[in-house]
């Protein structure tokens, strides 16, 4: 099953639908996007759980991205730097790998222990 997300004006995603496969043809209709806006009246682009296509899969509030052909979620910290192979926001230290919880400290620009 296909997922679109429908965006607004600024290619923020608005909504996110299941649909129909881009291989399916039904009542000669094959182009699902296109179909989708015209019935909806708002731009309505592809998006895929496995990050086959479009890097991420859109949520509501993400932006489409129609440079890199990217969804990418909002800017998590201010201090956060998009990776361009992702198109996920990383922190500026990355996160311990051991066996506690962590939460990202913007005031410290450091991972501070939760757990």
């Amino acid at each position: 099953m296909a997922h679109y997300a429908f965006l607004d004006e600024n290619n923020i995603v608005t909504e996110v639908i299941p649909g129909r496969n881009e291989d399916e043809t039904v009542n000669g209709i094959s182009d699902w996007e296109a179909y989708y806006s015209q019935i909806r009246g708002q731009t309505c682009i592809r998006t895929s759980f496995n990050g086959n296509i479009r890097k991420n899969f859109a949520g509501i509030g993400f932006t489409y991205d129609p440079d890199r052909d990217a969804f990418i979620e909002p800017k998590p910290f201010e201090s956060w730097v998009l990776n361009e192979e992702t198109c996920k926001w990383e922190p500026p230290t990355p996160m311990p790998i051991d066996d506690n919880l962590y939460e990202w400290s913007e005031n410290s620009q450091s991972w501070v222990q939760i757990q």
